[in-house]
């Protein structure tokens, strides 16, 4: 039906809106602490972008993309995820050439063609940032760091941090081979998507919601035991740096993430109220991706965080704030020409930084009156055939019922005050 927006989608209506100004400003407010700056990237992009950057073979490229072909014949796609968009424009837009490091987030929407349920929606909106020109482990702690601080400090309890390491391109192969060959032996036992991926990403099958589950799954290889000494070296180093900073973290040796891009550090942060989507924020290191794309060997860490389930989240644990949306003051005018009147002190007291408002229907004084107590201001004001005449206007506070008649021009600091 057109009145009806499409499946997985959802209006956010103005008595909702305000919470998501407010977790947005929370963002922005943490990133400058941080030092990471916005960055806003087109919503579509070239599909081959995707399928470079996340990986052909993955459940995101293979089943959920949101791709079309434009008028000019090209393939074209709605953002899955904004990590291979802002890597693209750090390229395009050489945001390597003035500095080693380049921290960046972004708040935006993103496309996914998956089974709605709550939290988890077919357009849904995610927060990340990015790093990108550092390999130090500290930069992938100070990455967690952030997005652990977000949630914290927006007063969430029950969040579990898990880390874990995926290896890099020298010793993951080794990782691969053995998974495979571990896997092939249960082959009968695993379902119809993990037998796919046994070819593809054997690693994808270590988190399965289904085959997770299963008794197999427990003596399945570790990949500690094919880490090269580089990628050890690096992960003890993030521990390290985390302990420092007193987070307490637990290693999950069958956390991959679902993107072919990781490469060494990757972690996710879970709200366990939220059940089977607990997941809240979750990402790694990527250094293989620039080259991907076109660059050069870049290393590169991230994370991104869904604002639904975290909204969902703040409302479990009533931390949603109570916003203020009442307006300071509602015109109320009886007649043409003081319709005029407070038509020009409305817009006086707007220019002036205090909100203010009207009824356009041209109803009755009482109605209008309605209209004032309905909307929730704090002050009516109240203009006749005799407040036009002696350039006054009659306040009425709202909250006690008392009034006054005041001189036009003392109004706003009136109200004000």
């Amino acid at each position: 039906m057109l009145t009806n927006a499409p499946r997985g989608t959802k209006d956010i209506l103005p008595s909702q809106a305000s919470n998501w100004q407010w977790l947005e400003n929370k963002i922005r407010k943490l990133c400058r602490l941080y030092g990471y700056e916005e960055i806003r990237t087109p919503t579509f992009e070239h599909t081959e972008l995707f399928q470079r950057g996340i990986g052909e073979g993955t459940d995101v490229v293979d089943k959920e993309m949101y791709t079309f072909t434009d008028r000019g014949d090209r393939s074209i796609t709605l953002r899955p995820e904004n990590t291979a968009s802002v890597v693209r424009a750090y390229l395009q837009n050489k945001l390597y050439a003035n500095t080693g490091l380049v921290k960046l987030f972004y708040i935006g929407s993103m496309f996914r063609y998956d089974r709605p349920q709550a939290g988890r929606l077919r357009e849904f909106h995610q927060f990340g940032v990015e790093a990108l020109g550092e390999k130090n482990p500290a930069v992938d702690a100070e990455i967690i760091l952030l997005a652990w601080d977000f949630l914290k400090g927006l007063g969430l309890d029950d969040l579990k941090l898990k880390i874990n390491t995926v290896g890099c391109p020298a010793c993951r192969p080794i990782f691969r081979r053995k998974l495979t060959e571990y896997f092939t032996e249960e082959a009968d036992e695993l379902c119809g998507d993990c037998r796919r991926r046994l070819e593809k990403n054997p690693l994808r099958i270590l988190d399965c919601k289904i085959d997770g589950l299963k008794d197999f799954m427990d003596d399945a290889p570790k990949i500690e035991t094919c880490l090269c000494d580089e990628c050890r070296e690096h992960f003890n180093d993030v521990k390290k740096f985390l302990t420092a900073a007193g987070v307490d973290f637990v290693i999950d040796n069958r956390l991959v993430r679902g993107l072919d891009y990781y490469t060494k550090t990757a972690f996710e942060i879970q709200y366990a109220p939220l059940g089977a989507q607990s997941a809240v924020a979750g990402g790694g290191r990527y250094d293989g991706l620039i080259r991907e794309i076109g660059g050069t060997d870049t290393p590169a860490v991230g994370f991104a965080a869904g604002l639904e389930r975290i909204l969902l989240a703040l409302e479990l644990q009533g931390l949603l704030p109570a916003q203020d949306k009442k307006i300071t003051a509602f015109m109320v005018a009886s007649g043409s020409e003081a319709e005029t009147y407070a038509f020009n002190l409305l817009t006086d007291l707007r220019r002036k930084n205090i909100s203010a408002t009207m009824d356009f229907g041209k109803k009755s004084m009482k109605a209008q009156m309605k209209s004032a107590a309905k909307s929730g201001a704090k002050f009516a004001l109240i203009i006749g055939d005799d407040e036009v005449a002696t350039s006054t206007v009659t306040i009425k506070n709202l909250e006690t019922a008392a009034q006054e008649k005041v001189p036009v021009a003392e109004v706003p600091d009136k109200v004000r005050d």
